[in-house]
């Protein structure tokens, strides 16, 4: 019988990892469309996008470092009236990804903030990288690339510059945090009694997918809520 290469046992041997990822940053710097690009290889110009309302989840599997990972990536809105829809999502994230526009400083100087948050909602071994996005929009940058790298490094977190329109750098934002965090075995490694972390449910509407995974964010009913609270707010 011929032998059986170490990498393709690997590969069919090894159980699916499930991660959750979590895109956070200022609104209008490209989330929803590095998750676009990412997701489905497509891009949708500016005027022709709309603002996230509350959260939007997409599921998406790839292998890497010869595992297999799905993928639960979680896009939030960066307005603040829905900072408590999406604090909660932060619950059983394994990598967090801030984004921030390269043309857009405010943006940039915004990171401490975001931070900050995480500071108060993941554990300090959760994941964490930079994307400085729209790099296509070189002739108006405010931020330079050294400058978003050394907050990087200073913040302990991975960095790369991207650009949802052009997808340059996009397919490494994703490669590179779930490579982290596949170096990362007590995020995702099974523990006692046969199971890993878990992944935070979701309440979903039209069904689930194929493997179980929830699909699409029932949002409304968030937002009612949230707009009935605000009518109550006294603040």
């Amino acid at each position: 019988m011929p032998p059986t290469s170490t990498s393709k046992a690997t590969s069919t041997s090894s159980p699916t990892v499930n991660v959750k990822l979590l895109l956070i940053g200022n609104a209008s710097v490209g989330k929803s469309s590095l998750l676009l690009r990412f997701s489905d290889e497509q891009w949708l110009p500016e005027d022709e996008a709309s603002a996230t309302i509350g959260v939007d989840f997409r599921v998406h599997k790839m292998e890497v470092n010869g595992r297999k990972v799905k993928l639960s990536i979680w896009d939030t809105a960066g307005q603040e009236r829905f900072r408590g829809i999406t604090s909660s999502y932060y619950r059983g994230a394994q990598g967090i990804i801030l984004v921030y526009d390269v043309a857009n400083r405010e943006s940039f100087e915004a990171l401490p903030k975001w931070f900050s948050e995480l500071e108060t909602y993941v554990p300090d071994t959760v994941v964490r990288i930079i994307v400085g996005n729209k790099v296509d929009k070189e002739q108006s940058r405010q931020v330079p690339t050294s400058e978003g790298s050394a907050y990087a490094i200073r913040s302990g977190a991975l960095f790369v510059e991207a650009s949802a329109k052009t997808s340059v750098g996009v397919r490494s934002a994703f490669q590179d945090v779930v490579g982290r965090i596949l170096e990362t075995p007590e995020l995702w490694a099974p523990v006692e009694g046969g199971r890993g972390p878990p992944i935070a449910s979701a309440r979903t509407s039209g069904g689930q997918d194929g493997d179980g995974m929830p699909g699409t964010i029932n949002l409304a009913a968030q937002k009612q809520s949230q707009e009935n609270d605000g009518a109550m707010c006294s603040c």
